[in-house]
């Protein structure tokens, strides 16, 4: 795995979605790191791309309400296992389950595996409620995908937070969920 500074060099042979993405971080003047390999479905599966970023992947989940009328996007920490029940209480929305993939392209314009923070700038209607981790923020970059699952990026969190998130209108709702207890 090489580990390239910036767009690809075939960039014109990348699908549109992925062009965007270079093309909206080039225009926030936002710098990064990019890998190519062979498409990441899991978080096991990151695991060497972690290793060639110097950063681990951040876990994104596209959540629902039991009615599909409120949507969400979780960014947590890869290595923390997720909780329903403790997330539904810190925003106040009951019975929480996986966004289908049909709801996904629709309103990120992303296939499930390809989930990530960037797919929030295709959503100009902010029908998506942006969730992150405190643990994330604590990193010193995000590892993301570019809207494709055989890409991965490493943004410095300073970009994330006072460029990126605000140049997408998304207000994030930092929350905080539990590793569980050791034995």
């Amino acid at each position: 795995m090489v580990t390239e500074q910036g767009r690809p060099a075939d960039y014109a042979q990348r699908l549109p979605k992925e062009q965007r993405v270079y093309d909206f971080l080039e225009n926030l003047g936002i710098s990064y790191l990019r890998v190519d390999h062979e498409p990441a479905m899991t978080m096991e599966a990151c695991a060497h791309v972690d290793q060639a970023l110097g950063t681990e992947m951040c876990k994104n989940l596209f959540l629902c309400n039991r009615q599909c009328t409120d949507f969400y996007l979780l960014l947590m920490p890869g290595d923390k296992p997720f909780k329903t029940k403790e997330l539904s209480k810190q925003i106040g929305s009951s019975r929480l389950s996986f966004g289908s993939g049909e709801y996904m392209e629709a309103l990120l314009d992303i296939t499930p595996g390809s989930l990530s923070l960037l797919g929030l700038m295709n959503d100009k209607e902010n029908k998506v409620q942006l969730l992150i981790d405190e643990d994330v923020l604590k990193s010193d970059a995000l590892g993301c995908h570019p809207c494709i699952n055989t890409s991965s990026l490493r943004i410095a969190m300073v970009d994330v937070e006072n460029k990126l998130i605000p140049a997408m209108g998304h207000t994030p709702t930092v929350i905080h969920l539990d590793y569980p207890e050791s034995e």
